[in-house]
């Protein structure tokens, strides 16, 4: 056994493990998570629409792909569906900055860095795929790389292109807006950011 196969079975299972819980969060609510509608709403906030669809692609992805990452199983699979969702995650974090004390995208980019090592490294021996002496079919990696590209960029173009709704408007406030109102659509976004559990 070799130091570098216990290596990547740690990360393995520490990456994969927490992506599974994230995404049983976002789905079912489980271990104390928003649950699919709140992540929904969130995601439809954000400007990921329809909120219903993507948040349910961003659970998919890290519920299956943690799960295969976490198993090493039809590699490099797994660390290709998490490396797309995060990368998408931390474009969400941008705007409160490079540190997770502020919200920042400092855990998504952390995550996705992981993954790409993943990737990049393989699953090593201690993994279904190392028992078995098999990976992913390639066909089945470029089609999983394919829709992921297409899927990430889609939602930063989204993201980079949406307005935050205007908390004075929404209120019915009749003053037409205030010099607090690009801070107000900050922390709503900090707060949907933290709904949907992202």
């Amino acid at each position: 056994m070799k130091a570098r196969d216990v290596g990547l079975l740690k990360l393995r299972l520490v990456l994969g493990g927490y992506l599974v819980v994230h995404g049983a969060q976002k789905l079912w609510g489980s271990f104390d998570g928003p649950g699919i509608e709140t992540t929904a709403q969130g995601f439809d906030h954000l400007g990921l629409t329809p909120g219903a669809v993507t948040a349910r692609m961003a659970g998919g992805s890290e519920l299956v792909g943690g799960a295969l990452t976490a198993a090493g199983a039809l590699s490099p699979l797994g660390p290709v569906m998490l490396a797309g969702t995060m990368t998408v995650a931390s474009v969400v974090h941008r705007k409160q900055g490079p540190l997770s004390q502020a919200g920042g995208y400092e855990l998504p980019l952390t995550n996705l860095a992981a993954a790409v090592g993943l990737i990049a490294a393989g699953p090593g021996s201690l993994s279904v795929d190392g028992l078995l002496g098999r990976s992913a079919p390639r066909w089945l990696i470029r089609l999983a790389v394919l829709i992921g590209v297409a899927s990430a960029t889609t939602s930063i173009i989204r993201l980079l292109r949406h307005t935050p709704p205007d908390p004075v408007a929404d209120t019915g406030a009749a003053d037409g807006g205030s010099p607090d109102t690009a801070a107000a659509d900050e922390v709503d976004d900090a707060e949907a950011v933290e709904v949907a559990g992202i």
